[in-house]
């Protein structure tokens, strides 16, 4: 594995990467500006962390700890290098593990938010996807989790009222929203993305409460990627490891 560090878009952080491995997207960005903090915000987990940019991301933002759950051991590693690299080892804390066992990690009913960039796919159970590339396959599906354990997982860590913010694809939309009313989360906010308005929407980052009461669903204007052109060239600027 070819490690690389980069920019972290125009945070002024670092972030490493592998070169020939799954990259953190704009997804992950437009994620973590789409969260709400409050001062009083203390404690923040993000799910399916990968190499950390949304905890790096949200850390320029709020003084609140920061726990980031990565199944990977090699892109755990990876983290574990930005969190140091940009000395926020007493902010983020990055935890080797599947999202489903966070409650040995996180007390109940203890967190503030929690976000998450996870795997859109769903797994059919062909050995391909693994045979391929395993660590690709499950950053981009749903093979050690899926969509009902997030949000149970969630529901479980999450204080009352607090908020659970994702980011997918907008084809599983109905699944997300018949789970999250399953589980008492009522939605908040909502924002489609765009890449071009001439063209059916790819992404929505959505912001649901535990317990939440209905009826105060905000839809955001849209968002239009396209004027994130300057993102694409960040990998253009490698430093070899």
């Amino acid at each position: 594995m070819t490690k690389v560090k980069n920019d972290l878009y125009d945070y002024g952080l670092k972030i490493y990467q592998a070169e020939d491995k799954f990259k953190f997207s704009l997804d992950s960005i437009l994620l973590a500006e789409f969260v709400d903090l409050k001062n009083n915000t203390q404690r923040i987990v993000d799910f399916c962390t990968g190499n950390v940019p949304v905890p790096l991301i949200l850390s320029t933002k709020t003084k609140a700890k920061i726990y980031g759950f990565e199944i990977q051991k090699s892109i755990y590693e990876l983290a574990k290098l930005s969190i140091d690299d940009n000395k926020l080892n007493e902010q983020i804390e990055v935890i080797n593990a599947n999202l489903k066992d966070a409650l040995d990690y996180i007390e109940s009913e203890s967190v503030d938010i929690v976000t998450c960039n996870p795997p859109y796919f769903k797994y059919n159970g062909k050995e391909s996807l693994v045979n391929e590339d395993e660590e690709k396959a499950i950053a981009r599906h749903e093979m050690t989790m899926n969509l009902e354990d997030l949000i149970v997982t969630s529901k479980n860590i999450l204080k009352n009222k607090a908020p659970l913010y994702l980011v997918h694809r907008c084809d599983r939309l109905d699944e997300i929203l018949q789970y999250l009313a399953k589980y008492n989360f009522a939605i908040k906010k909502m924002q489609f993305i765009y890449a071009g308005f001439h063209k059916d929407a790819i992404m929505v980052l959505i912001k649901a409460t535990k317990n939440g009461k209905l009826g105060s669903l905000k839809v955001l204007p849209p968002l239009d990627i396209l004027k994130y052109d300057s993102y694409k060239g960040i990998f253009e600027k490698s430093e070899k490891i």
